[in-house]
């Protein structure tokens, strides 16, 4: 973890988390007010970091060390949910493994090492659980996909006496699972080269929002806009949901064309879309509305970039008008932080061109800080 604050004024803002001894797999930011660990009003704006790991564990971070310990997959933790479950002050956790089990934790327990902190184990997959979103309609709903893109929902408030029994729809999609989210009853699935609309109520597909030929790379929705983006080769596309709903074969509204290889970093908000990926040094903005392309700038330092052929974005954070990068080449690697809160105008290919601001001083946030 870095301090930006601290590192810019010259001080050693790092801290090494350090305690997992396998690859960390998720990585979610919870409030911690939704955890045992709140205490005052004070510290309400304050979050806590929640990791899984191959080393079968899951651990909760805050003020740099582990404070809780979760233990009980049989394997590999792979995926976090999204959100906590649960609406009162017993908040809950799922997780989702190798096994093919998805596991409740609640992050209203005591304990430095986490016990009786497992809920319920709900079984059901055949295959690793590889995404889970929870409902925008019902925050006891959890919706999961496997690797086998075989899709359940689970109603975490029953009993699991019975081993499936929490389990209250199925479903499945063609190709390999890209990304979930759950916006009210609608449950988003990519997979393959497709992105579809599940009502969770009935289980039934609504509407195929997106086909992306040959197939995606990633996916993003904002559920205050009729609008999602998908990630491909060499570009991505922006849809409306709306004018797809009224035929069989959904178009784009605007290709965000301009990178080289797989889109597969992908940020959307109401205001942008922030696009990467791993063979393309440059990152691009577009207008959330249009898909106008309103900003270009590379991912690392120039005189790194020149130093290492074929550097490109392995990972991104947009919050705001904030945004980290991260790259490696073949000696080293580099995590860039840029704060366009006081941008002027876009980065223009003309130096005598002016365009216009890309992000008003009342930005949008995600509303997840981070160090």
């Amino acid at each position: 973890m870095t301090n930006i604050d601290s590192f810019l004024n010259g001080r050693d803002g790092v801290t090494a988390l350090s305690d997992h001894n396998a690859r960390i797999t998720c990585m979610r930011l919870f409030p911690l007010s939704e955890t045992s660990l709140f205490r005052s009003e004070t510290q309400r704006k304050e979050n806590v970091l929640v990791t899984s790991s191959c080393d079968h564990s899951i651990r909760l971070w805050w003020k740099g060390s582990c404070q809780r310990c979760f233990r009980g997959q049989n394997g590999p933790v792979l995926t976090l949910s999204d959100k906590l479950l649960g609406d009162g002050s017993a908040k809950v956790l799922a997780s989702g493994g190798e096994d093919g089990t998805v596991r409740l934790w609640s992050l209203s327990s005591s304990g430095k090492r986490g016990q009786h902190a497992l809920k319920a184990t709900l079984y059901g997959h055949e295959k690793p659980v590889k995404l889970m979103s929870v409902a925008g309609h019902r925050t006891s709903l959890l919706a999961t996909i496997s690797k086998d893109s075989k899709v359940r929902v689970w109603d975490t408030t029953t009993s699991s006496a019975v081993r499936s029994s929490c389990c209250v729809g199925m479903t499945s999609v063609p190709g390999a699972p890209v990304d979930v989210k759950c916006c009210e009853s609608l449950l988003y699935v990519a997979a393959g080269s497709s992105v579809v609309a599940i009502d969770l109520r009935t289980m039934q597909k609504v509407i195929t929002v997106a086909i992306y030929q040959p197939k995606l790379c990633s996916f993003a929705i904002v559920p205050s806009k009729p609008l999602i983006c998908t990630g491909g080769i060499d570009k991505a596309k922006l849809w409306d949901i709306r004018i797809n709903q009224e035929t069989l074969k959904p178009e784009p509204v605007a290709e965000l064309d301009g990178h080289t290889g797989p889109v597969t970093l992908l940020h959307m908000d109401p205001y942008k879309i922030v696009t990467g990926g791993p063979e393309d040094s440059y990152i691009n903005v577009w207008e959330t509305d249009t898909g106008a392309q309103t900003n270009s700038f590379i991912c690392c330092p120039s005189d790194a970039a020149s130093s290492s052929s074929g550097m490109g974005c392995s990972a991104m954070a947009v919050n705001g008008t904030r945004i980290v990068t991260a790259s490696y080449g073949e000696e080293h690697g580099l995590v860039c932080f840029r704060d366009f809160f006081n941008a002027t105008c876009a980065v223009s290919k003309r130096e005598d061109v002016l365009a216009s601001k890309f992000w008003d001083p009342q930005s949008y946030s995600d509303g997840d800080a981070y160090s």
